[in-house]
């Protein structure tokens, strides 16, 4: 039989949890395997990439999906357990569980319009869009699903930057902010972000690396919204030192009071909340391994130009 698609596999991953086990995704892939009878060729085809199976990939988005919909949680790295509305679901199971279905949580809406400009665009239930894909062309589809592969990676990013350690992130945002082009070189950096600890400013780096210029810096850890009292000291710890530049990183959010407190600032602090990190990190390579590289052609006209 060939390979299921991942739509197909998230109604046998999700019954796997059904005993409230926590079990990682290889021990879930095996026993779904194992109950769609599926061959070692089948088990063996591979992506173009060469790089994983192709039921490996799709066992791994219905994990993926499940979570981002709230049937799923990961209490740690490539472990997952169902939630209570995980439980609900298999009280009365629908006969396949797909992203038509999972839209009708909140989270899953989200996660689905959490695309910039295009976001006023979605629906309230977001279904018009799944079934709308269909009538893309076929450079707009490969477009559509760039974005939905780059949205999970920037999801599971954010995930994963929330599990470390105060000192992992740290040691992260002076990577982003080399990757950047800030800090001067990463030793330059790494000796003085997260060290300051003075008035909310975790550190000083260079603007450039010549140091003409200096950008304070706070990063905050934090799973609640920044609001304005903390842009506030933030602000003064810049007037104290003389400082004319700060950026603030946080993996949470930032208060609409906050952010317009910010803008009206006569000294320029840059707010980046857990979204735009996660994006930063993934334009800059921090945290992040490229798997593929595809190109695209068209045709050239002027090739069959004859005169």
């Amino acid at each position: 039989m060939p390979v299921p698609g991942f739509q197909e596999l998230t109604l046998p991953v999700l019954g796997e949890f059904a005993d409230g086990h926590e079990r990682t995704t290889r021990e879930v892939r095996d026993r779904v395997a194992t109950s769609l009878q599926l061959t070692a060729q089948d088990l063996a085809e591979s992506l173009p990439s060469g790089r994983q199976t192709r039921y490996a990939n799709r066992a791994a988005w219905a994990h993926v999906y499940l979570k981002m919909a709230g049937l799923l949680e990961s209490p740690r790295r490539g472990v997952y357990r169902i939630t209570e509305r995980g439980r609900g679901i298999l009280t009365a199971p629908p006969a396949r569980i797909d992203i038509p279905f999972l839209m009708q949580f909140p989270e899953m809406v989200e996660f689905r319009n959490r695309r910039g400009d295009d976001q006023e665009a979605e629906t309230a239930t977001g279904v018009e869009h799944v079934t709308a894909a269909v009538e893309l062309t076929p450079d707009e589809q490969i477009r559509a699903g760039y974005q939905r592969l780059r949205d999970s990676l920037a999801a599971q990013l954010l995930t994963r930057v929330l599990q470390a350690s105060p000192g992992f992130f740290e040691s992260l945002v002076v990577e982003l902010l080399v990757a950047m082009g800030y800090g001067g070189s990463h030793e330059d950096a790494a000796s003085v972000v997260g060290r300051s600890g003075d008035a909310g400013i975790d550190g000083i780096i260079k603007e450039d690396r010549l140091g003409l210029e200096s950008i304070y810096v706070q990063a905050k850890r934090w799973e609640g919204t920044v609001g304005r009292p903390t842009i506030q000291q933030f602000a003064g710890a810049l007037q104290g030192h003389r400082a004319r530049k700060g950026v603030l990183i946080t993996t949470s959010s930032f208060s609409r009071d906050a952010v317009e407190y910010a803008k009206n600032l006569q000294i320029t602090i840059v707010l980046i909340d857990g979204a735009q990190l996660a994006q930063f990190m993934i334009d800059f390579g921090v945290g992040v391994s490229e798997v593929e590289t595809v190109r695209l052609k068209r045709l050239d006209e002027d090739y069959f130009a004859e005169e």
